[in-house]
């Protein structure tokens, strides 16, 4: 005897999901450090630093985000739209469309504005930022509300030999579902057995099977993850893009999407890829931000300093490298076509620059003299 197959949405106790807290606890004791640290870190980033790198994840964040579903964005534009939205300069870059303005809005909104609760309206807002065009593509889609009657099913193959990977719940009674969802995800914020950063997974897990919409779903529901996990911190600024890592991982989001939806309720799998990916995201965020914070020192240190504008050009360009700088240094042919000077004039700034401990000589360099960034002890 055989035993019908069911999707998570039609186990009977659903949504009531189960997971094993000795498989997670050590990771999620891994993350909760780790997002101490970067909080810690936060701090000491201001100004026009912290928005330059609140910047650089949101962009991260936008262009993912989209190429996970395949969409691929200018990235110039999203950038203005952002710089636009943050107040950084956005000078020689070219407008926003519809689309990444949407698109920045819809982040920024999940971001800023965590201390909203999550509605509906909040929800069809979203979606519409989404698509401004009402299209996916060239498909029109309803925007704004809900799906249609059709069967929302992911499959591949041949017709009549396709696999069906998900199947999102019917159309009747989806308001009732979404409902649910809202209504949890509000309540939950101040539940005191829930940890914060599982709510956030199951946050995401739960809307993605609800599939509420024609399409943008994978979208939202990572907008809805930033918006839990800004909430677990009580800050309105991300330094750190999940989308980068599930982008980098993508197979394995989808496999253990799929695997989980056809799992009972039990979904210790899927939160167990999420607090790893968790984990890589705020890990990489630590050591960006450790070279943000390296940046300051080092201006700090040259304050008083007296640099041309071309140098100050030239060092930034180098620092904006990262800390590896450029690849086999700085010589006086980059520095040529960097400031736009004589090769004697790139000689000269080089060895004045040496001369004031902004650079050092690089060691095996080869023949020509090359150098890289000397930086504060």
């Amino acid at each position: 005897m055989t035993t019908e197959f069911l999707w998570i949405w039609q186990q009977p106790r659903w949504p009531e999901f189960t997971w094993d807290d000795r498989q997670l606890s050590a990771v999620l004791r891994e993350n909760h450090q780790l997002q101490g640290r970067l909080l810690g870190n936060i701090r000491g980033v201001a100004g026009e630093d912290s928005l330059q790198s609140e910047m650089d994840a949101l962009l991260q964040n936008a262009i993912n985000t989209s190429a996970i579903e395949g969409e691929r964005l200018n990235v110039d534009s999203v950038r203005s739209s952002l710089a636009k939205r943050l107040g950084l300069d956005h000078a020689g870059l070219p407008a926003g469309t519809p689309q990444t303005d949407g698109l920045a809005d819809l982040l920024l909104d999940a971001i800023h504005n965590y201390e909203e609760p999550l509605t509906t309206q909040r929800l069809y807002r979203w979606h519409n930022a989404l698509f401004p065009t009402r299209q996916s593509g060239l498909t029109p889609i309803r925007v704004g509300e809900l799906r249609g009657e059709e069967p929302m099913q992911v499959v591949s193959g041949p017709i009549g030999k396709h696999a069906v990977h998900f199947e999102a719940p019917p159309r009747q009674g989806l308001e009732g579902e979404l409902g649910a969802f809202v209504d949890w995800f509000n309540k939950s914020r101040t539940d005191a057995e829930l940890d914060l950063l599982l709510r956030a997974g199951l946050a995401h897990l739960w809307f993605v099977t609800l599939h509420p919409f024609d399409d943008g779903n994978g979208r939202l529901a990572r907008a809805i993850t930033d918006l839990a996990l800004a909430q677990a911190e009580h800050h309105s600024v991300r330094f750190y893009a999940m989308a980068a890592a599930i982008m980098a991982n993508r197979k394995d989001y989808y496999r253990v999407l799929e695997a989980t939806q056809r799992n009972g309720l039990a979904v210790t799998a899927w939160l167990k890829w999420f607090l790893a990916t968790l984990r890589q995201t705020m890990g990489n965020a630590l050591e960006q931000i450790d070279y943000v914070l390296l940046k300051a020192k080092f201006w700090q240190r040259h304050a008083q300093t007296v640099l041309s504008d071309r140098q100050i050009k030239v060092i930034n360009r180098l620092l904006d490298a990262g800390s590896e700088g450029f690849e086999g240094g700085l010589n006086a042919r980059k520095y040529v076509g960097l400031a736009k000077v004589s090769k004697a004039t790139a000689t000269r700034n080089l060895a004045d620059l040496l001369e004031k401990d902004c650079l050092q000589k690089r060691r095996g360099g080869g023949r020509s003299t090359s150098y890289e960034i000397k930086w504060p002890v």
